[in-house]
């Protein structure tokens, strides 16, 4: 299971991203998306509709969105038929009217094909088939492999996804799940996302999974009961429903512990998926976490991984990074919770596991500059790890009570927004009461690792 462009059209520019200058696109930003799917299983064919309300940053004569290899049957730019060209990952629209700066617009695209993921330097990523099902993994580049939009980390827009497939099949994606229709053998599942997201994080998850709820500490099937605290559910074939029982149980109190360090939960709910495949690694969505059938054991041997994923909420969901440059706030802060969480819920404490992998990282090349590591390092495992020193380093640099008024103030006061390393460097100063310039440039900005 392997989980884990051409230039833009003249007068509609390029995202600007250092890192994926491919994928995004300039002139406009998407308020919102509304997407109309089709699936049929058994073929992998699906019929879309996608309709992206957008606003011009600048006088617009034609403009260019990411989108994969489907054939476009319609294009209308404020409903009227508009000129369209494919080239690549890009699709070029050239409506009929000049877009004036500033103003609101709206391009609908009828689409039909077989998805599948987008080829990357990290292998294809994006839309992919299971055994039984399907499933969406997006991060970085595979959001084009289902629906037309500008993919870039810092252009999020809310989300109404409305699916419709075979009844037969649980269909989750990441938004509020508003209304459910059975006609037939079809069922239509209708969710919406409104807290702004980046295309990344958008994911739908198809499989004959039964739907778990989350009652205080203990998953049981929906009863009808009210959940307590954050609204939490889980979607996992029925043959792992025991021991996810177990390696999951702890789910309500991982949540009570990160609203306790970060502040409330971003989201109206969050959902876990557990695919009746093996995955690499854990996927990671908005509002939702995608594990393989792998991780789960009944033995909690991967708790740090669920912890990590839900970390994400807070840490690269709610808070986004505005390019991918600054990835280590994602997974830097997903780490150090593994460690948080460890010392609390009985494990190794985080001032030990600081220590070894301090060790662990000390033995490796020093050739890596966490703060810009490159697009071929993204997701070196320097990034995450180095991250989650640089976070313990602060702490000790400034006290744990100034450390933690931070991390909660920075996630609450950038709740829903786009955030920058330079962003938290002022803010961690802010706390720390003084400057602190040598101690983020020897962390972030230079490759030898400075002393813990």
């Amino acid at each position: 299971m392997r989980i884990n462009g051409k230039a833009a059209a003249p007068g509609a520019g390029t995202s600007g991203d250092a890192y994926l200058p491919e994928h995004g696109n300039g002139g406009y930003r998407v308020r919102h998306y509304d997407l109309d799917l089709d699936y049929r299983i058994g073929p992998n064919r699906l019929s879309a509709t996608a309709v992206l309300t957008c606003v011009a940053t600048q006088a617009l004569s034609r403009l260019t969105l990411d989108f994969g290899e489907f054939r476009v049957s319609r294009v209308l730019v404020d409903g009227k038929p508009a000129k369209y060209l494919r080239r690549g990952l890009k699709l070029q629209v050239k409506p009929v009217r000049s877009v004036p700066s500033g103003a609101e617009f709206r391009v609908e695209i009828r689409y039909a094909g077989n998805p599948k993921p987008v080829p990357s330097r990290w292998g294809d990523i994006g839309w992919d088939e299971l055994t039984d099902g399907a499933l969406v993994a997006s991060q970085p580049v595979g959001a084009p492999s289902w629906f037309p939009c500008n993919d870039h980390p810092g252009d999020k827009a809310s989300y109404r996804v409305n699916v419709a497939t075979s009844s037969p099949y649980l269909v989750a994606v990441t938004g509020n799940l508003v209304s459910r229709y059975q006609s037939a053998s079809t069922t239509r599942w209708v969710f919406e996302r409104p807290e702004p997201t980046a295309t990344y994080l958008m994911s739908v998850q198809i499989g004959r999974y039964e739907d778990l709820a989350l009652t205080g500490s203990a998953w049981v099937p929906e009863t009808g009961a009210e959940p307590r605290g954050v609204v939490q559910r889980a979607a996992v074939p029925p043959r792992l429903r025991r021991p996810f029982a177990r390696d999951f149980a702890r789910q309500g109190q991982m949540m009570d512990a990160l609203e306790g360090w970060f502040g409330p939960y971003p989201f109206g709910e969050y959902v876990v998926v557990v695919t009746d495949d093996d995955l690499d690694d854990p996927i990671e969505a908005q509002g939702m976490a995608i594990f393989g059938a792998n991780h789960v054991d009944g033995r909690r041997t991967h708790e740090r991984l669920v912890v990590h994923e839900l970390a994400h909420q807070w840490f690269g969901n709610s808070l986004t990074v505005a390019d991918w440059r600054h990835i280590w706030l994602n997974e830097g802060f997903a780490t150090y919770t593994e460690w948080l969480w460890s010392e609390v819920s009985g494990g190794e404490s985080t001032e030990a596991l600081a220590r070894a992998w301090y060790l662990r990282m000390r033995a490796k090349p020093a050739d890596v500059t966490i703060g810009d590591p490159g697009v071929g390092r993204m997701f070196d495992e320097r990034v995450y790890k180095r991250g989650a020193l640089t976070l313990h380093a602060l702490r000790g640099e400034i006290g744990d009570p100034a450390f933690f008024a931070l991390v909660k103030a920075w996630a609450e006061e950038n709740r829903h927004g786009t955030v920058t390393t330079a962003q938290f460097v002022t803010a961690a100063e802010s706390y720390a009461g003084r400057p602190l310039d040598t101690f983020f440039t020897a962390w972030l900005d230079r490759p030898a690792l400075p002393p813990l």
